[in-house]
């Protein structure tokens, strides 16, 4: 009974991750594309209508935010709070749900946090107001590697797929643990105050077994402005409303592929406003870059450099360095279908930042002036060099005929 019991959470877990892939992988196509758009755009003679998109004011005094604010704040909210489920359901259900499962991504993903941030602080420990953006080349777009992965089709071993998916998904806890930790100031006491009784509440409906949505997502809303009054950036709202989403339980009776799991009807809701949506528009928001002015020397200066470096170096190096680590202390293996030229080409795909890279840097450099245009910068150039080196080094390692998986 046990057995069958565990056959069915893999077979759910392998459900789930298909959907996962299919559309993460045709939204980091989407996301591609407003970017580009976003570039376009703003270095065209429609540059003054994108700015003025960017800060019209959206809602009544003393809430009329621009819509720039809007989207970072508010829209991003929900994209965390999918961070938030998938993360629960990995280390619940999914791949994060056994040591041996878990060692290998958590493991890479934390070189492939530290050695960025040691790279960027090399060139950088000199200035006090760059060094604020030490973490930003320490993140992966999962939406844009799958989308570059996409583009490579059934070579792409499933095993590749699962510990790259596992990977971000290690990277952007330890990327929410960044932002709460450093990104956080000028905090109020009585707004912190509110915002724990209202995880207190969710706790509570938790406990009791609530599995409505609807009472989650009212406290939810609320915890986010009282979030956002207390310091804490209020993105970190949406992360916690998801941790405490219910999901199934183990200690009843009923099969967990037959049980209702609200967390994975959230999830699967969530998912294509998330990719098709919310993403493109943070990105179509947040990448124009204007670059007249701009030149190639400009890359060269330290903060774009160590963007730059940490994302095309570093994340290659922290990971394929944690992953022969693992394998020569016997502690992990590589996933079936992968050799070292893989993952290699995977360290290289982690090395595409951009858009929790480029939400680090609006929380860095407050979204204006000299560092945060030298830090999209070096965002936006060193994720278009990752996706190309990834792709076209695994389009070289990988076997021309992979069967389908």
């Amino acid at each position: 009974m046990q057995k069958i019991r565990y056959i069915s959470v893999f077979a759910r877990a392998q459900h789930v991750l298909g959907e996962f892939f299919r559309l993460e992988a045709a939204g980091g196509i989407v996301l591609i594309a407003a970017a580009a758009l976003a570039m376009l755009v703003a270095n065209s003679p429609l540059a003054d209508a994108y700015e003025v998109f960017r800060d019209t004011p959206l809602g009544p005094a003393p809430w009329g935010k621009s819509a720039h604010w809007w989207i970072n704040d508010g829209l991003m909210a929900i994209f965390f709070l999918l961070v938030a489920l998938e993360i629960k359901r990995e280390v619940v259900s999914g791949q994060l749900s056994s040591r041996d499962q878990l060692l290998l991504p958590v493991v890479c993903a934390i070189g492939g946090v530290a050695v960025p941030a040691l790279l960027y602080t090399a060139l950088n420990h000199a200035d006090a107001e760059s060094m604020r953006g030490w973490a930003v080349p320490t993140a992966t777009d999962i939406a844009f590697a799958l989308g570059v992965l996409a583009l490579l089709g059934s070579r792409v071993p499933l095993g590749m797929k699962l510990l790259l998916s596992t990977i971000a998904v290690a990277d952007d806890l330890i990327a929410i643990l960044i932002i709460a930790l450093f990104y956080t100031q000028g905090l109020s006491l009585p707004a912190l105050a509110g915002a724990a009784v209202v995880v207190v509440a969710m706790w509570g409906l938790n406990r009791r077994k609530v599995t409505h949505l609807a009472p989650y997502l009212g406290l939810g809303l609320v915890l986010w402005g009282l979030v956002l009054a207390s310091g804490v950036h209020a993105t970190l709202a949406g992360v916690v409303t998801g941790l405490m989403i219910p999901h199934y339980d183990r200690r009843n009776a009923i099969e967990d592929a037959n049980e209702h799991s609200p967390l994975e009807a959230l999830e699967h809701a969530l998912h294509p406003y998330v990719a098709f949506g919310i993403l493109p528009l943070f990105a179509f928001a947040n990448a124009g870059l204007a670059l007249g002015g701009l030149q190639v020397s400009d890359l060269a200066a330290p903060l774009p450099a160590g963007i730059g470096l940490g994302l095309v170096l570093g994340k290659p190096v922290g990971i394929v360095g944690a992953a022969l680590l693992m394998r020569a202390l016997g502690l992990a293996r590589f996933p079936e279908g992968m050799d070292l030229r893989a993952m290699l080409g995977l360290g290289l795909l982690c090395g595409i930042g951009f858009t929790m890279s480029l939400f680090i840097a609006g929380l860095a450099f407050g979204g204006q002036g000299l560092h945060y245009t030298e830090s999209v910068l070096g965002v936006l150039g060193a994720s278009v060099v990752a996706a190309l080196a990834g792709m076209l080094w695994l389009a070289l390692v990988l076997p021309r005929a992979q069967a389908a998986r």
